[in-house]
């Protein structure tokens, strides 16, 4: 990581960062057991801030006088003795697309840069009632399109790794905001790999579960869900255990409580059958992203895992999203592309026209098309436990390029096509996890992507912090 000010030669935290950069599940013990007050951490969290967000612009909306007071509120409860929620007293950001009541949500768009909602979103309500303490939002490209985070209200949020860089996106600000120490925990939203492709270009877990397990916003959504990140596999599912549960206001919620995700014991991997895939069939992959991903091969051959080289039947995949996704932009954006379009950046206006060519008879074909893909990995999965392969094609590229328009010298068509490692995988609806797996030769981060069963959250959590604690000192 980038050091700078504030962390020494070795990249070790000092100067009253070290807290900062504990699990969050750590840190919430040492709140409740009070060794540590909320204002405490609530006061080192801002101190952070103020180190890093002026070199990585993460968090575009502060609200460090709310945090305060929030802090104390938790002390004073923490104090009397009433009940706690399994948060309490945890620093936390929301993601700039997530309503928040009266405070600022721009999601990353000029048209509603001074929006002040009234409320809260689900996921953000759900953390507030468990304890946590916001202090403030964090980046998000516009309209959370395209997994490069800028906007033209807030400008680029920098890979703390090496500041000219892309942290990825769209929850770009979350995962900077996690590897820098300046929250403890973090929320983000995922259609096409907007938890799992910034995780990967910054070294934390996002997680992207399957559809239903945490409410998002009324309506039958397509392949847009809610999760968590966090730095390591046990904050992701503490906070997982937060956010899911069953709620009336999606009708696809899982009837299932959150809370039995809160302790989440490794798995044994010598029981485990893995598919292990380079490429998800031919897709371009950067030989620096492959080098670091074949040692994390090695590692699970070596805790015992089966691992077979094979990947289910995806050949339709990127087609399939391309048309529901296009379909998805001009259900959402539609009426406001009526009105705005000129405020709107290039790649949204051109992902709402697409949705505006589609005929009813390409729309039912990706409809067919992902019934049958989802079965093919249905019966994909009968057979393994877990599919492995690439969050991102590339590295972190670029801050200044919106996206790469090339891999490895085949042209992307789009600026969604160089993150079909993730899209593909959004299209199976099966839950996936980016953890970390190493550097490249320049010291930029790689995630490794671990797709579980239909609901197999659990399972996925437990074997993820099974290959966590391999690497831990």
């Amino acid at each position: 990581m980038n050091t700078g000010e504030g962390q020494d030669a070795t990249g070790a935290a000092i100067d009253g960062e070290a807290i900062c950069l504990l699990p969050a599940v750590e840190l919430a013990r040492l709140v409740r057991t009070k060794e540590i007050s909320a204002r405490e951490l609530t006061g080192a969290h801002l101190r952070q801030i103020e180190r890093w967000n002026p070199r990585v612009n993460a968090i575009v909306t502060l609200t460090a006088e709310q945090a305060m007071q929030a802090a104390s509120d938790a002390d004073e409860r923490l104090a009397r003795g009433e009940p706690i929620g399994p948060l309490h007293g945890l620093p936390v950001v929301h993601k700039d697309l997530f309503a928040t009541k009266g405070v600022r949500t721009t999601k990353g768009s000029p048209i509603f840069a001074d929006w002040m909602p009234d409320y809260d979103d689900l996921p953000v309500a759900r953390m507030h009632a468990a304890g946590a303490i916001m202090l403030g939002k964090s980046n998000t490209p516009e309209f959370g399109a395209g997994s490069q985070t800028f906007n033209a209200v807030f400008g680029a949020t920098r890979n703390p790794y090496d500041f000219a860089k892309t942290c990825g996106g769209s929850s770009g600000g979350s995962a900077v905001a996690l590897a820098t120490g300046m929250a403890a925990l973090a929320d983000g939203s995922d259609v096409g790999g907007s938890l799992r492709n910034p995780a990967s270009f910054c070294n934390v877990v996002g997680l992207r579960p399957s559809a239903g397990r945490v409410p998002g916003k009324p309506g039958w959504p397509r392949f847009d869900v809610y999760g968590p990140m966090g730095r390591m596999v046990d904050d992701v599912a503490l906070l997982l255990s937060v956010m899911a549960g069953p709620d009336p206001v999606s009708p696809l919620s899982i009837d299932e409580p959150g809370d039995g995700f809160r302790e989440v014991a490794a798995l044994d991997p010598r029981s485990v059958r893995v598919a292990w895939s380079r490429d998800l069939g031919g897709l371009p992959v950067e030989r620096r992203v492959t080098a670091v991903l074949e040692r994390q091969r090695d590692l699970l051959i070596s805790l015992g895992c089966e691992v077979d080289e094979t990947e289910p039947d995806l050949s339709d995949a990127g087609e399939i999203f391309h048309v529901l996704r296009a379909l998805m932009f001009e259900t959402d954006l539609g009426p406001l592309y009526d009105e705005h379009a000129d405020q709107m950046k290039d790649t949204v206006r051109w992902n709402i026209e697409e949705g505006r060519r589609l005929t009813g008879s390409r729309i039912a074909w990706a409809e067919r098309a992902r019934t049958a893909l989802q079965e093919r990995v249905r019966q994909f999965f009968e057979r393994y436990d877990f599919l492995i392969c690439p969050v991102a094609q590339v590295l972190p590229f670029s801050v200044d390029i919106p996206y790469p328009t090339e891999i490895d010298g085949r042209p992307m068509t789009n600026y969604i096509e160089w993150m079909r490692s993730c899209t593909d995988i959004s299209v199976t609806g099966h839950p996936a996890l980016s953890l970390p797996a190493g550097f490249s030769g320049e010291g930029l981060p790689v995630g490794m992507q671990i797709v579980g069963r239909w609901r197999g959250e659990r399972a996925l959590l437990a074997f993820a912090k099974a290959i966590e604690g391999t690497r831990r000192p």
